[in-house]
């Protein structure tokens, strides 16, 4: 495996996505924090998708966006700016898997690393089939290779995208 020297920065994907308390500003803003840092620097952000959510229906829709970075922060460094995003936004983890929340961030891809830690999993466990991540990645990357699934475009074809919408801004 590939890995960039010490401080190199790296080509990051963070999926983004809430459905609690106006979660089209809340991503916005998680955009706007993210892009404020020191060691990051924002290459795309995909549109704004709406979309039903993963586990129990009887939660509103969830709003999603990718962003792709460039950042020298290391990948555990990286997680932990994340999940301070998320408090900032109210972000209170519960430990229900897939319930509502106000604000996730997810790191979905570092470069080319592959990451199996017991705080990350890298590439994201559910990156290959979910069309909340796939489609807006596509919008973005459609080239972009995830180390041992393939690339982009031919992923978001096989994934069925289950109501998902392209929101008007």
């Amino acid at each position: 495996m590939h890995r960039p020297p010490e401080g190199a920065p790296a080509l990051c994907v963070i999926g983004l996505g809430g459905n609690l308390d106006a979660p089209a500003d809340r991503v916005r803003r998680a955009r706007e924090s993210l892009g404020r840092q020191e060691r990051v620097r924002e290459l795309a952000f995909s549109s704004l998708y709406k979309s039903r959510p993963m586990g129990p229906q009887d939660q509103p829709d969830y709003v999603n966006a990718v962003m792709a970075i460039e950042t020298s922060l290391a990948p555990l460094d990286l997680l932990d700016l994340l999940q301070s995003i998320e408090s900032l936004e109210g972000r209170v983890r519960l430990g229900e898997r897939w319930g509502p929340r106000t604000l996730d961030l997810d790191l979905l891809l570092y470069g080319d690393q592959v990451i199996q830690h017991p705080r990350l999993v890298v590439p994201h466990p559910g990156l290959a089939v979910r069309e909340f991540v796939l489609h807006p990645l596509a919008e973005i990357l459609p080239d972009l290779e995830v180390p041992g699934l393939g690339r982009i475009r031919e992923l978001a074809e096989q994934c069925p995208d289950n109501g998902i919408e392209v929101m008007v801004p």
